[in-house]
């Protein structure tokens, strides 16, 4: 089953609307006291539906979960489309200055907060969920994923888990540093990441910049699966290909 329903989110966008969805195991109709783990999931209007997707494809999560009826809530909200980079803004934890992009402000700390304060308390008041931080999750992908790693580490407190699907690690590279060495994480922290091949040479750092973030999440002695997709390109066709890895370690072990 899934909810879609229209939201504001007045620090960021004040009554603008944008769609939230939430996912819920159909077996809970049979079994109404069952709780279970949450994933939340950046750039929700790319989570399900092809014809809410940006360019027309989605992750298709709704098929993945109903054919392997894992038992979680996955919870996306939309991203800001304000062609004044507005995703940008919203998605990232840093204010920096980009010679193709300009001046961008930073406003993740103001999306997160949104999040854990407003969103998180109303999904765990009206859903079935587990609210604890050993299962609460969070994931995402390009600047998603460098939020999931934001969320992570800087909110270590309310996610235990995250998955990075070929995160914008070359933004702020120097702000980024100093938050993986300098955010508190507890030593269950477990972080999925990956990049693909296709996109390696995107960005003229980025094979030296994702083994450096690599080496800093074990050296916080975060649990790490990381990986380099083979013939991983950057979009959403490519991360569909990755659920059932990211899925995998986001669920293991977790009773």
């Amino acid at each position: 089953m899934i909810k879609k329903w229209k939201i504001t989110i007045p620090p960021l966008t004040g009554e603008t609307y944008r769609h939230a969805y939430i996912y819920v195991p159909d077996e809970y109709k049979k079994s109404p006291d069952t709780r279970y783990p949450v994933l939340y999931m950046f750039d929700g209007h790319n989570v399900f539906y092809d014809e809410d997707a940006t360019y027309g494809k989605s992750w298709g999560m709704k098929e993945f979960m109903e054919k392997n009826q894992l038992p979680m809530i996955i919870a996306a909200v939309e991203c800001n489309h304000c062609p004044n980079n507005g995703r940008l803004s919203e998605y990232s934890p840093f204010t920096f200055d980009n010679p193709e992009l300009g001046h961008i402000r930073g406003r993740g700390h103001i999306t997160m907060e949104w999040l854990i304060n407003q969103f998180k308390p109303y999904v765990d008041a009206h859903f079935p969920t587990l609210p604890q931080r050993e299962y609460t999750f969070i994931a995402g992908s390009s600047m998603g994923g460098l939020m999931s790693l934001y969320a992570v580490m800087n909110y270590n407190h309310i996610f235990s888990r995250a998955a990075a699907l070929s995160p914008s690690l070359w933004f702020s590279p120097r702000q980024l540093d100093r938050m993986l060495r300098q955010s508190p994480v507890e030593p269950d922290t477990v972080v999925y990441m990956d990049y693909g091949s296709l996109e390696l040479h995107s960005h003229n750092t980025m094979k030296q910049q994702f083994s450096k973030v690599a080496s800093l999440l074990l050296e916080r002695g975060v649990l790490l699966d990381c990986r380099i997709v083979p013939g991983g390109s950057h979009c959403e066709a490519s991360w569909e290909q990755q659920i059932p890895f990211f899925m995998n370690t986001l669920l293991y072990g977790v009773e």
